[in-house]
């Protein structure tokens, strides 16, 4: 009786030990969230502080200098910070986000007036590199020397591969520049195959209209922004500041584009970090001006009032476990 005793107890604490160790294993997700900013620290965030000395480049819990009753995270940009994403202030999720809705209320930093050829990034986005699945990121993005237009859009691929598939919108004339795809592929023997950037037509390319928003000025006032991210379909939007109802500003359902990558359609299959960054750039000018490269002169000014998560954990593959 000792000996069955002993034996249903090994194999108890074996069946618990297996189960810590592939829990462990399993990636944390986060569940709903919404990141008022009103304190000091943030209970789902990380700041990509520097390793050493102060750090003035971030203001959580700060009050809004653009709007009153308002706390806010605030970035200040510095312009000693090295070209490059990821260089300039940078908040990331602390656990994994995947398939869900997605939205934030942004005020971008007003710099066109002070410096029209300054190169600098807002990117509000998810981020995430893995072996199998290779690159999983989903941009909405704006540049300050014009901040009438937005970029939405993905980056997706393994073994070197640069898959684009992604819209520019001057919202404010309502003009879509481009809605394309496009990819590099590095091989194994060092040479490359490129796609240059090819036209979306039909279902890939809706809506093939949008309507201006007068005076829109990404920098002028707040305004939210979003995507709703399924398996097969990916829908940028933002509300509209006079109807309050949401704008789709690119739904763009799956189209097989890369067939020999994990993502064959552009959709990102892999859980990513939530994130949201300032940084320089000396190599991406805004459409409307080629010059707009310049290392910014001055520590600008973001202002975010929230960030937002909702899963749609019902297509989450690790969740079903």
């Amino acid at each position: 009786m000792k000996r069955t005793a002993f034996l249903f107890a090994g194999i108890l604490l074996l069946t618990v030990s297996a189960l810590r160790s592939h829990a462990q294993d399993l990636p944390r997700f986060h569940g709903a969230f919404t990141e008022n900013f009103s304190g000091k620290t943030s209970e789902y965030f990380d700041y990509n502080y520097r390793p050493v000395g102060d750090d003035f480049r971030y203001y959580s819990g700060f009050s809004s200098l653009s709007e009153e009753n308002t706390a806010i995270m605030m970035y200040r940009i510095d312009p000693n910070d090295p070209a490059g994403a990821g260089r300039g202030p940078e908040i990331i999720s602390k656990d994994y986000t995947f398939y869900g809705s997605y939205s934030a209320r942004i005020k971008v930093p007003r710099a066109q007036d002070v410096q029209p050829n300054i190169g600098a990034v807002v990117g509000y986005f998810t981020y995430n590199i893995d072996r199998e699945f290779g690159q999983s990121e989903i941009d909405i993005e704006w540049l300050l020397a014009d901040p009438r237009i937005i970029y939405v859009g993905t980056w997706t691929g393994k073994r070197g591969a640069h898959n684009r598939v992604g819209r520019i919108i001057n919202l404010a004339t309502g003009e879509i520049l481009e809605t394309i795809w496009r990819s590099e592929v590095r091989h194994e023997d060092g040479s490359v195959t490129r796609v240059p950037n090819t036209a979306f037509k039909g279902r890939q390319n809706r809506p093939s209209r949008l309507k201006a928003i007068p005076d829109y000025d990404a920098s002028e006032r707040f305004y939210t922004y979003g995507w709703d991210w399924y398996p097969d379909r990916l829908v940028w939007w933002m509300i509209h500041p006079e109807t309050g109802k949401k704008l789709v500003l690119w739904d763009y359902k799956g189209k097989v584009v890369f067939p020999d990558q994990p993502s064959k359609t552009g959709v990102p299959c892999l859980k990513s970090k939530y994130r949201l960054n300032f940084w320089h750039t000396n190599n991406w000018p805004v459409e409307t001006n080629e010059a707009s490269i310049e290392k910014p002169l001055y520590p600008y000014e973001l202002e975010i009032d929230w960030m937002s998560y909702e899963p749609f954990d019902q297509y989450n593959p690790y969740l079903k476990q």
